[in-house]
């Protein structure tokens, strides 16, 4: 088989997804996939801790603002559960505050919304 044409059946990398809005939640679903990512998409932060099979994933890219809580709280129920991911913030409601209180609770990157394709690849890379 030609190298150019080969197909990559590795294991992908697992990113877990809480993104509220459907629309952008398909749209960064297709994106990851088709980057490599084995996406795991969820509506809240509920549907994603009721997971019991998450402590894998190696990403976690949340929205900050979700109907049932925030993607702070969610990193931090992430870490309460051993999980030793990366993890990346995105957000409609950028300010410096936000910016110093993810990374203080261990957010890897802040993106603002509407999110740029580049930045979000060039965080996850």
């Amino acid at each position: 088989m030609d190298e150019d044409n080969a197909v990559d059946t590795g294991p992908r990398p697992q990113l877990l997804l809480v993104e509220d809005d459907e629309g952008v939640r398909r749209s960064l679903h297709l994106l990851l996939h088709w980057r490599g990512f084995d996406v795991r998409s969820y509506a809240s932060a509920g549907a994603l801790l009721e997971e019991t099979d998450v402590s894998t994933a190696k990403w976690l890219v949340t929205d900050y603002r979700l109907p049932d809580g925030d993607g702070i709280g969610v990193l931090r129920s992430m870490l309460r559960r051993d999980w030793h991911g990366r993890s990346i913030l995105i957000t409609a409601y950028p300010d410096p505050t936000l910016r110093a209180v993810a990374s203080m609770n261990g957010f890897h990157a802040v993106l603002d919304k509407p999110i740029r394709q580049h930045e979000l690849i060039a965080a996850l890379a």
